[in-house]
């Protein structure tokens, strides 16, 4: 039931429109109940041939008014009822997705996109039919059936008791197929989410596929998600398929007994034939809650199973947030050290050994061992060395993407743990090696919700500045060009110039750059590279690259391999001291010239 605390603010919210849905619902209910007592007394009266035509139109007039009221209390009930079922579902999504974006990137490293999207879009609808329908159908059960239940043992307490003997039935079946249902329904969930993903992972990757011929293996993958899928819904099925069924079994039975038992009083004389069509009719209004109990249910433990699955990530935390004593500050001089660094992606939080020496020994066989460095501001920073050897991983550290296991890392001379998340990534421009593009226009890319207040002039010298601007113009539409999904009409390296241009923009005091020329060619990389010289004048640079003349003006470059300083100085110093610096800037000194002929 913890999970039902996720829904409580909303019926508190709503309080009022919920009791005034409940006040319409309770006078549909009335108004329906009133019915068999008008139709009774027709009966009655049409038996004894009593009644003239203008009292039957008088009966026929109450009930063409009690449906009008019927018609009108339901619209708004419904209104009241569905419509806060509405603003939940609504609500609900929204706190879902404010919560997924505080979580810490290592929670999105091992939970599928379609796991998320199964959240966001089928369990919340099942949630809110549950709340909405489901919630409404076990209240409007309780209320009309106990009511028709009192006008029944009105007429005839004798008969209505044969009526209530199959009700304890009822009541174990459902608890019984219930909790089955709760089970399978998990299952099913469970099983959505991989289908989800299997779709969005294909149609991600659809230009792959077809570039290596594998239609038929990714239908032949994507069949079998679909297929574990239908077994799944299968084996629900055959719950809910024997469920329904016996809740009209037991409904049938006491219809029969109404004929049996209630037909011989009526021919003796024990009650009158309005009295029987009445309780009849009562017996069908009765007979609703009893058939719908198992599409109730159905809908309710659905809905659980869905707010079980949406409480488990509301309750995650965030493995990097703000500390209780957290400084703010408004801006920074740049200055970064590294003090005797070491990382691994277990996380600070997710290793079970706290005891003596496991950090150190985590340290020795970390992504990064023993980092110590110093950054300036207005002394870039450059980092090589082969693959692996932990160059964007110690980017991400900066903005805290992730957290070390030992050491730290000061901006300022203050931990950055000790500072605000959002403090610390305002000073931060941030170039990753793989450039994400939004599916909107590439002014909406570059501004990236800068707000409408950057103005045309801002955007036109970072566009220069990434070697970008030459290009945007050329297109028909500029800077509006619709860039599509992952800026699909773009080329590798327009992307990656497009992400530069976005960090560019925003004049932060660190930039943090990783190989932001991999895409490009050896001219336009130059002059991208100019650029980030007149940065470095007056910020705080550290750019990680495969090219090494990208980083030759660097002040101060390290070599990193497997997660440790091997080689540190300038570019002349390690021209002379480092064997794999000096062969691997010939070797691309040979390629550049080549490329230049």
């Amino acid at each position: 039931m913890k999970s039902f605390d996720r829904i409580k603010p909303y019926l508190h919210e709503n309080r009022y429109r919920i009791l005034a849905g409940l006040a319409c619902l309770m006078a549909v209910d009335l108004f329906q109940l009133l019915i068999p007592r008008v139709i009774k007394y027709a009966v009655d009266e049409l038996t004894t041939f009593s009644i003239d035509w203008p009292t039957l139109l008088v009966y026929a007039s109450y009930l063409i008014a009690l449906g009008l009221l019927i018609a009108v209390f339901r619209y708004f009930w419904r209104m009241c009822l569905l419509g806060v079922s509405r603003r939940m579902e609504e609500g609900l999504r929204n706190r879902l997705f404010e919560h997924l974006q505080t979580l810490s990137p290592s929670y999105f490293d091992h939970v599928k996109t379609g796991d998320l999207m199964a959240h966001a879009t089928n369990d919340i609808t099942h949630i809110r039919m549950a709340m909405g329908f489901g919630m409404v159908a076990a209240a409007d059960a309780v209320m009309l059936g106990g009511a028709a239940i009192a006008f029944m043992a009105h007429i005839n307490a004798k008969l209505t008791f044969y009526v209530l003997i199959p009700m304890p039935f009822i009541a174990f079946a459902t608890r019984i197929f219930g909790g089955k249902m709760h089970r399978r329904y998990r299952s099913v969930q469970a099983s959505f989410a991989d289908l989800t993903e299997a779709v969005r992972e294909r149609f991600t990757g659809i230009r792959i596929v077809k570039a290596f011929t594998k239609e038929p293996e990714s239908d032949l993958f994507f069949k079998e998600k679909s297929d574990d899928y239908v077994q799944k819904n299968l084996r629900l099925v055959k719950i809910t398929g024997s469920f329904i069924p016996i809740m009209t079994l037991f409904t049938n039975i006491s219809m029969a007994l109404v004929i049996f038992i209630g037909g011989r009083q009526t021919i003796m004389g024990d009650i009158t034939p309005g009295d029987f069509v009445a309780f009849i009719s009562y017996l069908g209004i009765v007979t609703w809650p009893m058939m719908a109990m198992g599409w109730v249910t159905n809908l309710i433990q659905r809905g659980r199973a869905s707010l079980d699955r949406i409480d488990a990530i509301m309750r995650t935390t965030p493995t990097i947030r703000n500390r209780e004593n957290a400084v703010a500050r408004a801006s920074t001089k740049g200055r970064i050290e590294f003090e005797n660094l070491c990382f691994d992606y277990l996380g600070p939080k997710e290793d079970e050994s706290r005891k003596e020496g496991a950090e150190a020994e985590r340290c020795d066989s970390g992504v990064l061992s023993g980092i110590d460095l110093s950054v300036e501001r207005g002394k870039p920073l450059g980092i090589v060395g082969p693959p692996g050897g932990g160059k964007s991983t110690l980017l991400n550290l900066i903005p805290r993407l992730y957290d070390p296991v030992a050491g730290k890392i000061l901006i300022d001379g203050a931990d950055i743990r000790d500072l605000k998340l959002a403090d610390l990534r305002s000073w931060i421009s941030f170039v990753p090696q793989e450039p994400f593009l939004f599916a909107g226009t590439i002014r909406e890319n570059i501004l990236f919700e800068n707000g409408v207040e950057t103005d045309e002039k801002a955007l036109i010298e970072a566009a220069k500045a990434a070697s970008i601007y030459e290009t945007v113009v050329d297109f028909p539409r500029g800077f509006d060009t619709v860039v599509g999904e992952r800026g699909v009409i773009l080329s590798g390296g327009q992307k990656q110039r497009v992400a530069l241009a976005r960090a560019f923009l925003r004049q932060a005091p660190i930039i943090l750059l990783d190989d932001p020329i991999s895409q490009v060619d050896i001219e336009t990389g130059a002059d991208i590279v100019k650029a980030i010289r007149r940065m470095a004048r007056y910020r705080t640079v550290i750019i990680v690259s495969h090219r090494l003349s990208a980083l030759s003006f660097a002040d101060r470059i390290v070599i990193l391999d497997n997660g440790r300083i091997v080689a540190s100085g300038d570019h002349a110093e390690l021209m002379e001291q480092s064997e794999y610096y000096a062969r691997t800037f010939r070797l691309q000194e040979i390629e550049e010239a080549y490329h230049a002929v």
